[in-house]
């Protein structure tokens, strides 16, 4: 250490960068040996670095700024020796009245460092000087790191500090005279709304980001476009959209949701993809619950399952995990009105329980009402509960205005639309059994809502729900608190259903004369059906929706709608899917957009959106959108075909079917020369296998496969031989094993008989592969595959026998049926190896005489590739 310190006073510069690129591994050998070395870093390292932080020589500063953050970076430097040698340093370099350069750097390491350390040491020690220094008047190049900074520093000290110290200062930043300092502002903006509390972001951030996106600045502009997508993620609840993006980048369903739709067991605590979640919501529900996947609309009441009811009036807590734990991502979707009726009805233990269609309310332990077929198979219908409180707006009269003949006019129009609905299904009755329940169910809740119309007054209407207040409840009958609780119920029903129907309609090619006959009579649903919901600030999606004006791509940026695609999946998620209508026109023109890379980036991420929309939006808005795509130019073609399966595991079964036709499309490219195109369908198939039948397969996957077998391309061949292994697997595992005799004897024909070489070398690629996977069993294969497989041992092409000399003495003997010294067809076997040891090519013979146990040291799979 001696000779470093003599070292480090080196007048050559050199000597001193050279000096200080050595200390971060002398750093970690002392960290490793800290028992023998416990102070050595603190008194003879960490002084030198800090005194090359005020070098003269650039080259020396810069080197040491570098090895001091991989030193925080790597955990290296004790807590005292940051807060007492190197935070000070830090801070009378960036002191107001320092030199400008050292200021500018100290500013730059301080930033960075802050993600690494202690949230209480930035907050104490930096977050004062860092507030400071965004309002440099001196040096604007400050101000801008600063900005360009300020995400992570807001992450760094957490959300109270934040919203303290930092908002203001960052409203200072984003009203600058400099156009660079507002144009960095925007790009971090998304990261400074993630550290702030949903009012702060609606109130302040929201009106802030509309003045950055109309600044009269067009870079200032740009950026803020750029990040309008992603910032209107921000405000995003997982409770309230069923899904979270889980920590490896997969959208996975939120623990404890009821959403069938989307492939997730009912009432299942476990997300059903990557994503960590919390002990807390995975622990809330530890028996399974047996109970109707649609609970709030259709079965029992709150009691009778194992969710708690929701604590607050709103319905909706700040913290997902805690609202997930309190009632379920099911209750917590519902409108605030209707959480308040479920809470109410757990205070008065009301008998809600009941058939739809019947005309009698049943006590809650009824075995029949917790179980009937039609509840418990069937699909749940789409989640409307936003659209719902608009509905019920129609029958909601005012606090300050409740006049009778109001009240009655809106209550008629609810029966109207229930009327008109219940006219338009008549007609599909007779073949569908989800039908004949919905007219059941809505026959029963146009009775209650005539009787709810004549005992109106004796019921006290409140949150636009008919419940009975609960200082009331005393003095109401038993009678008039369980029809008020049907009524409610029954509207909620009702107008899920109104919402399927309303879809199925579209999805099924039939009447739709219900819509037209809202278009000549608008009701308040259809009025403020294009106003959105109170998830997100109006202003901000009017602006998202504005990116796909052509005069924004003018005056903005040309890329402006590539940024909207971008972003699209995520906003979709913000506002869940019972408000897709306020995206779905942005979307129908962005996937009609004259830019193929527009087209492109909707389509590598329409597999997402189909997850975020269910499958009932999905068939009726995505489909036709990917069936564009699929006929698309390749570079659009490969968004949709790189998540193929993620996309037709989405779909119903007949959907899927549709596409079996389509596949063999994708063989057939613009440009012969775009293997990579062909590789990704070999590979997409082998995933896709499991999403059809073996018949299927076999009429039409099969022929594909054998197809790709044959490309010009080894890279090509080569996974489609792993494809053709797979199908064999697909037909045994099934117990068709006649199918799976007759694939193997079209393999014998194509490729053991193939007058090219590499046709039957793959053969013997494909034996050893079906032995290695074990995909059909071992009497099958001795007596179908094995004699035409020993039968290469006289082929004319070394390469052939090479990998048959491999896949008899790497794969076949190492298998414990062939190890049976009984075993009638090791003789033969052993007799073929034999042969190929005494080969006169020196490869066939080497890999025939190759022990097993040895094979791991050679790298075969490059001899192959070259083959």
């Amino acid at each position: 250490m001696a000779i470093v310190v003599r070292l480090s006073e080196d007048a050559e510069p050199t000597v001193r960068t050279e000096l200080m690129e050595q200390i971060p591994p002398i750093a970690i050998f002392l960290q490793e040996n800290r028992s023998n070395f416990p102070v050595v870093l603190s008194e003879y390292l960490i002084p030198i670095v800090v005194r090359y932080l005020t070098d003269p020589n650039n080259q020396v500063r810069k080197s040491t700024q570098e090895v001091l953050l991989i030193l925080l970076e790597q955990d290296l430097i004790f807590q005292y020796d940051i807060e007492n040698t190197v935070c000070p340093i830090l801070l009378q370099l960036s002191a107001l009245d320092s030199d400008d350069e050292y200021k500018a750097e100290a500013v730059s390491i301080i930033c960075k460092m802050a993600s690494m350390l202690s949230k209480s040491t930035v907050e104490r020690l930096l977050l004062p000087r860092f507030c400071e220094l965004c309002g440099d008047g001196k040096l604007f190049q400050v101000r801008k790191v600063c900005a360009a900074n300020f995400g992570d520093i807001c992450r760094a000290v957490g959300q109270e500090a934040t919203e303290k110290f930092l908002i203001p200062k960052f409203f200072e930043l984003c009203s600058d005279a400099v156009w660079g300092m507002r144009k960095a502002c925007a790009e971090c903006f998304t990261a400074v709304s993630h550290s702030s509390s949903p009012e702060v972001r609606r109130t302040q951030l929201s009106p802030l980001f509309i003045r950055l996106v109309s600044d009269p600045c067009r870079w200032v502009r740009q950026a803020a476009f750029q990040s309008l997508g992603p910032f209107i993620s921000t405000f995003a609840n997982p409770s309230r959209a069923g899904l979270y993006l889980g920590e490896d980048g997969t959208l996975s369903i939120w623990p404890l949701t009821q959403d069938v739709d989307s492939g997730f067991a009912s009432g299942s605590p476990t997300p059903r993809s990557g994503g960590n979640t919390s002990s807390a919501s995975l622990t809330s529900s530890t028996k399974p619950v047996q109970m109707e996947p649609e609970l709030p609309e259709e079965g029992t009441s709150a009691k009778t399952s194992n969710f708690s009811p929701i604590s607050s009036s709103d319905g909706l807590t700040e913290n997902p995990v805690e609202s997930s734990v309190l009632a379920g991502a099911e209750l917590t979707r519902l409108s605030p009105e209707a959480s308040a009726f479920s809470k109410l009805s757990d205070i008065n233990d009301l008998p809600i329980s009941s058939h739809p269609g019947s005309d009698s309310w049943a006590c809650p332990g009824n075995a029949e009402d917790l179980f009937n077929d039609f509840l418990y198979w069937r699909t749940p219908l789409p989640d409307i509960s936003k659209d719902l409180e608009l509905f019920l707006s129609e029958a909601e009269p005012q606090e300050d205005d409740c006049s009778r003949p109001k009240t009655v006019h809106n209550s008629c129009v609810a029966r109207s639309e229930i009327q008109k609905v219940l006219e338009s299904l008549q007609e599909h009755m007779l073949n569908d059994p989800d039908v004949q329940a919905q007219v059941q169910v809505l026959s029963a809740a146009l009775r209650a809502a005539q009787l709810d119309s004549v005992n109106e007054p004796e019921s006290k209407p409140t949150a636009g729900l008919n419940e009975v207040s609960i200082s009331d409840s005393s003095s109401a009958s038993d009678n008039q608190i369980t029809l008020s609780a049907s009524s409610s119920h029954n509207e909620l029903s009702v107008a899920r259903i109104l919402q399927s129907t309303d879809a199925g309609e579209h999805r099924n090619g039939t009447s739709d004369h219900l819509d037209m006959d809202q278009r000549q009579d608008p009701t308040p649903l259809e009025e403020n059906k294009s106003k959105i919901p109170d998830i997100i600030p109006q202003p901000l999606l009017d602006q998202y929706v504005s990116m796909t004006d052509p005069a924004r791509a003018q005056t903005v940026d040309t890329d402006i709608a590539t940024h909207c695609a971008y972003s699209l999946p995520g906003v979709a998620l913000t506002l869940g899917r019972q408000n897709w209508h306020c995206l779905k026109d942005t979307y129908e023109t962005l996937a009609s957009d004259v830019q193929w890379k527009v087209r492109r980036t909707l389509a590598f991420s329409i597999h997402e959106l189909a997850v975020i929309l269910g499958d009932q939006l999905t068939a009726a808005d995505l489909v036709p959108i990917f069936n564009g795509f699929l006929k698309d130019l390749d570079e659009v073609r490969i968004g949709v075909l790189k998540h193929l399966y993620d996309f037709l595991k989405l779909l119903h079964e007949d959907k899927r079917r549709d596409y079996l036709y389509q596949l063999q499309e994708f063989v057939v490219t613009d440009n012969s020369r775009n293997w990579r195109f062909r590789y990704e369908l070999a590979e997409q198939l082998i995933l896709i296998l499991e999403l059809y039948s073996p018949n299927d397969v076999y009429d039409y996957l099969m022929h594909i496969a054998l197809k790709l077998c044959a490309d010009k391309v080894s890279e090509v061949r080569w996974i489609s031989f792993k494809l053709v292994v797979a199908i064999l697997q697909k037909f045994y595992s099934n117990s068709e094993s006649a199918l799976g005799l007759n694939f193997i004897h079209e393999l014998i024909i194509r490729f053991r008989h193939c007058s090219k070489w590499v046709g039957r070398q793959a053969f013997a690629f494909i034996c050893q592969a079906v032995v290695s996977k074990e995909c059909i069993p071992m009497d099958q294969f001795v007596e179908h595959l094995l004699p035409s497989l020993l039968s290469l041992a006289s082929d004319p092409v070394p390469n052939v026998r090479v990998l048959l000399a491999k896949a008899l003495r790497q794969v076949l003997l190492e298998k414990a049926y062939f190890r049976n010294a009984g075993n009638p067809h090791l003789e033969v076997v052993e007799e073929t190896i034999l042969a190929l040891q005494s080969d006169r090519d020196q490869d066939v013979s080497f890999f025939a005489t190759l022990e097993p146990k040895r094979r791991n040291t050679i790298d075969t799979t490059v001899l192959e590739k070259q083959n």
